[in-house]
């Protein structure tokens, strides 16, 4: 008996060094994203090159020149506007707001991603509807409530909602859930069935189903949805100068109007200011980068 066998001849390997050809497309679409990219960091790199220059220098030079170096501003603008409290405020309004964000998105992305009922569909609509609404159209209602709603002294100066670290959670909170409840829910429904069978007949009651199955294995999109909702309610600047009156407790975005005077406002200090407020986010994105970028790409390749 004999065998047949099938040879395939080597198809010749390509250079090493060898590069795909520039064509017409490829080159307009790389000025495309040169030029965007040159359009996104401008504003930045202007911001940090303004901050670097005293004002006297450009007064008399312009903004399009060079020299005046200092770093004055950035001491200027630290001591000025009271960073170092600001910033703790920030940090007093942004952590809890975040971690609640997340635990109540978490807990109503898992009950339209885990139950079929009638009012399934209509939540989820629900929560994804109340981003579409402008922040502003609620600045009156919202005002009012606040300053009707009384809260113990330990927890506000004001004994009112108004005017207290407590107000800027809840009104954060309200607005992000809707967001991070329609990204968890697309992303638990992708998880498989077969492990909540398996949970089921081990005992499993819904809660543990919740904690111990479904949050660690929605840590990737968890991860990237802190970073997002870090950036956004860290750096929110309406709804601090609307319920806040008390100087001492706005948190650090807000503290930059210590920085402009009445008649008169340094360009280059607010600049310092502005540089010195971002430079959190920026660390916080850095070192969630990783996390970042795997819980946005989860899903888009399969294999």
């Amino acid at each position: 008996m004999s065998t047949v066998t099938l040879t395939r001849e080597p198809t010749a390997a390509a250079p090493a060094g060898r590069r795909r050809p520039l064509r017409p497309a490829r080159v307009v679409l790389h000025l495309f994203l040169g030029t965007v990219a040159v359009g996104w960091l401008f504003p930045i790199l202007w911001a940090v090159l303004t901050s670097l220059r005293s004002y006297e220098y450009t007064a008399t030079n312009g903004y399009v020149s060079l020299g005046g170096w200092t770093f004055d501003n950035y001491v200027t603008a630290w001591k000025t506007a009271d960073f170092g409290k600001h910033f703790l405020n920030s940090v007093y309004i942004t952590v809890p707001a975040v971690l609640l964000t997340l635990f109540l998105a978490s807990c109503v992305a898992f009950v339209i991603a885990r139950f079929s009922w009638k009012l399934n569909i209509a939540l989820l609509g629900l929560f994804t509807a109340a981003n579409l609404l402008p922040q502003q159209a609620l600045l009156i209602p919202l005002f009012r409530m606040f300053t009707e709603i009384p809260l113990p002294g330990w927890m506000s100066d004001s004994e009112l909602l108004y005017d207290s670290y407590w107000g800027l959670i809840l009104v954060n909170v309200a607005f992000q859930c809707g967001f991070c409840v329609f990204v968890l829910s697309n992303y638990m429904k992708a998880l498989p069935h077969e492990l909540y069978e398996a949970a089921m007949v081990d005992g499993a009651s819904v809660w543990r189903q919740y904690w111990q199955v479904t949050m660690p294995l929605c840590r990737p999109a968890l991860a990237a949805l802190a970073t997002l909702e870090v950036t956004w309610i860290y750096n929110e600047f309406f709804w601090a100068t609307v319920l806040m009156r008390t100087g001492d407790k706005f948190p650090v975005t807000s503290s930059l109007n210590n920085l402009r005077g009445e008649f008169f406002t340094d360009n280059n200090l607010v600049s310092a200011g502005s540089v010195l407020v971002a430079i959190p986010t920026l660390v916080i994105f850095f070192l969630l980068q990783k996390q970042f970028v795997r819980g946005l790409t989860l899903g888009a390749s399969k294999g």
